[in-house]
């Protein structure tokens, strides 16, 4: 007997269980993917542990994202979940306000949990509601700012040492260096 499920068996699970908190549904590279608002994600994920059809026992990844042009949407934790049993993993995106950087803790739900959440408040600044130890782990606690936000200029403006046109910020060094190769 051939107990394996499909995708489309995974986002039928999920909108039978939790009517229209998908917020969009897709499959880049091949990997199913949801987004859904914070609120739900700490219920959807205990349903998706617990489910005895679906078995998605094993958190893969937390990680933090920042998007500055995305107002009420420019920071996001992504999820991955994946069940043994059957070999299928699903992707999970919850965006919100950097104004509001809360989203529920999975600590009571996946014990890899409290690492992960520790290093995306590191790096991010997201606070993660009901954390029993939330606190940097990989900066100095004396850190005033989250390193991965894209909130500063990634180099000097002002500097004079290098030369732009070697680093292709006029348009036309790719074509100098192509021909320069095919010259060699």
């Amino acid at each position: 007997m051939n107990n394996a499920i499909d995708k489309q068996t995974v986002l039928d699970r999920i909108q039978a269980q939790f009517p229209g908190i998908i917020l969009e549904a897709g499959e880049p590279y091949g990997m199913l993917t949801i987004e859904v608002a914070r609120e739900h994600v700490s219920p959807l994920i205990r349903f998706l542990k617990d489910d005895a059809q679906l078995q998605m026992n094993f958190l893969t990844d937390l990680c933090g994202v920042h998007f500055p042009d995305q107002p009420n949407r420019e920071l996001g934790v992504i999820y991955h979940v994946h069940s043994f049993i059957h070999n299928i993993r699903l992707r999970i995106k919850a965006f919100f306000p950097i104004s509001d950087p809360r989203i529920d803790s999975l600590t009571d739900q996946y014990a890899a949990a409290n690492w992960m959440e520790r290093e995306t408040y590191d790096f991010y600044g997201v606070l993660f509601s009901g954390h029993p130890n939330l606190k940097r782990i990989l900066n100095v606690d004396e850190m005033d700012y989250f390193p991965l936000r894209k909130e500063y200029p990634l180099e000097d403006a002002g500097r004079t040492d290098k030369d732009d046109r070697f680093f292709g910020r006029d348009g036309h060094e790719g074509i100098e260096f192509e021909k320069r190769v095919d010259r060699q």
